[in-house]
């Protein structure tokens, strides 16, 4: 009797190693959610950072050139 149970629990972890009964398809689909909130969050601080500094740098060259002055 006890060598059929162990024949059945080595069928039934033979079946769910061969079907991928636990599978973690959604662990890795939190797992990439979470990578690309990460990065789109530092898209958007990039943006800002650079947008800030870029219009700054522009309006320095736009009155640099209109009063033809070299001071920023």
């Amino acid at each position: 009797m006890i060598q059929v149970l162990s024949l059945l629990g080595m069928q039934r972890r033979w079946l769910e190693a061969r079907l991928n009964l636990k599978s973690e398809r959604g662990a890795t689909a939190v797992e990439y959610g979470i990578m690309v909130a990460l990065i789109a969050a530092v898209i958007i601080a990039a943006v800002v950072f650079l947008g800030q500094r870029t219009s700054s740098t522009f309006s320095c060259t736009a009155s640099v050139i209109s009063s033809k002055a070299a001071d920023c």
